[in-house]
């Protein structure tokens, strides 16, 4: 049973998934070109859109189940996440195919273990809520999985634009190649 005083979260989180769902599918449509093609890069787009999907169409099923009168959370939660480890599985296969273990790659299959983990929880409160429906404690724990979802599905869609990564690792690297290359200070050349 979903307390009341979680409800308006879910009336939210399912507005915002639908929302983010429909502009999944601009952005999908934007990058079309890029994962039509049918190299291994494409693959990995393609695994990159269909990671959002999942993870958006996790957070709006849960959330619209949840605003079902009655203990309709705990078989929604267990069945999507059944769905989205079916998805990761395939994923996980896709990638060992490909046969072209670099960054990306390994970096994609982090991803998806992580959204495997996220699941893997999911499916085990979405238990613990079919078999004690009065545990709110499990209801709110899949609430704050739905925000992880977001983030997954907007993450992977920030990749999937081809958005700019800034990261602490790649920024050290890069400083530390220009140190080692001796390039000057960028402020050094705007200088008179």
């Amino acid at each position: 049973m979903v307390p009341e005083s979680i409800r308006d979260f879910f009336v939210a989180s399912g507005s915002a998934a639908g929302a983010l769902i429909g502009l999944l599918f601009v952005a999908i449509s934007v990058a079309s070109e890029r994962l039509a093609r049918a190299k291994a890069g494409a693959q990995l787009h393609r695994i990159g859109a269909s990671a959002a999907l999942t993870a958006f169409i996790n957070a709006l099923t849960v959330s619209l189940f949840a605003l079902i009168p009655g203990h309709k959370i705990g078989p929604a939660a267990a069945a999507v996440a059944i769905a989205g480890l079916a998805f990761v599985i395939a994923a996980l296969l896709s990638l060992i195919r490909l046969h072209q273990m670099r960054w990306g790659t390994l970096r994609d299959a982090l991803f998806l273990t992580g959204l495997a983990g996220t699941l893997v929880v999911q499916l085990i409160e979405a238990v613990d809520v079919i078999t004690q429906p009065g545990d709110s404690g499990a209801v709110n724990t899949i609430a704050v999985l739905v925000i992880a979802c977001f983030l997954i599905g907007i993450a992977r869609s920030w990749e999937l634009i081809g958005g700019p990564s800034i990261g602490i690792g790649q920024e050290v690297r890069a400083l530390a190649r220009a140190h080692e290359g001796g390039a000057d200070d960028p402020a050094d050349e705007e200088r008179p």
